[in-house]
């Protein structure tokens, strides 16, 4: 694997995993602050973030040494609201720069692999950021989300509120393949 793309690939391991911990945590204040609605979508992003780490890190399978991941995290949690705004500013970070810069790079190296694992967490992202702002929306109202189930593909990270698909939008796995939370 050519080395800028697999550098990429750990950054952008790193920075999911972080998402996927960061979001964990984001719920249970939720919880705490009286919103279990946006509580259940912070699961279920965290949830789509390991996923998205997973398709990742299955792409690194060649490597034998440890390395470094520079990732971009954001820090400093505080209430859901803040939360919310931080969670909104990393998928954003995501949607408009990384995933874009890494994809053609990937494409641009023929890492086919790598291109298709950054595709799918793109696709995602902008999900996640749709979710998060109609909660940020509620919550700045002292309003917990109106949401119904929140589907997760199993596959990809795929992230829709309401019933699964018969077939995911994003890499076609069957409607088996998606987790309800409810």
């Amino acid at each position: 694997m050519k080395q800028m793309t697999q550098q990429h690939l750990i950054n952008a391991f790193g920075g999911e995993s972080m998402a996927h911990m960061r979001y964990r945590h984001f719920a249970n204040q939720a919880d705490k602050d009286g919103y279990p609605n946006v509580a259940r979508l912070f699961g279920a992003v965290s949830h789509a973030e390991y996923i998205h780490a997973g398709d990742h890190y299955r792409e690194l399978k060649h490597l034998k040494e440890g390395m470094v991941a520079n990732s971009m995290g954001a820090f400093g949690p505080g209430d859901t609201l803040k939360n919310l705004d931080l969670a909104i500013a990393g998928e954003s970070f995501e949607i408009e720069e990384m995933y874009p810069t890494y994809m053609e790079v990937a494409k641009f190296q023929e890492e086919e692999g790598a291109r298709r694992s950054f595709e799918w967490s793109y696709k995602t992202e902008k999900q996640h950021r749709a979710l998060y702002q109609k909660a940020r929306d509620a919550v700045a109202e002292k309003k917990d989300v109106d949401l119904g189930p929140i589907q997760v593909c199993e596959v990809c990270g795929y992230t829709l509120e309401g019933e699964a698909p018969d077939r995911c939008p994003v890499c076609s796995a069957e409607k088996r393949k998606f987790t309800a939370f409810e």
